[in-house]
């Protein structure tokens, strides 16, 4: 039976960057580049000698395209991503915020 924590090594050796960035890819003399925030986790283990397991799981967030035209590079972000993650962290500024002053107005 085959180590399962070496083949999960051999595996995870490939995340990091390669699943970060995407390959880049041409499109009409424009080079685009995917970029993605990828979190992966792994667990394993043995239950009082009644038997063993393990899995593994990911999740990879399009954050958006770094885009090469001849004026430069420039990064462009998904806005979807941006207002999934602008709209409850505003909610959370907001209700601070006004417990802030109503503090301060006591």
């Amino acid at each position: 039976m085959p180590n399962i924590a070496l083949e999960l090594g051999k595996q995870s050796a490939s995340f990091g960057v390669k699943s970060a960035y995407g390959e880049t890819v041409d499109v009409d003399g424009v080079s685009v580049t995917p970029v993605a925030l990828a979190i992966t986790g792994f667990g394993g283990g043995e239950m009082d000698g009644q038997g063993d397991g393990g899995g593994g799981g990911g999740v990879a967030v399009p954050l958006g395209v770094y885009v090469r035209r001849e004026e430069g590079l420039r990064f462009e972000p998904n806005l979807i991503v941006l207002l999934t993650v602008a709209v409850p962290f505003v909610w959370v500024a907001g209700r601070a915020l006004s417990r802030v002053i109503r503090a301060l107005k006591k």
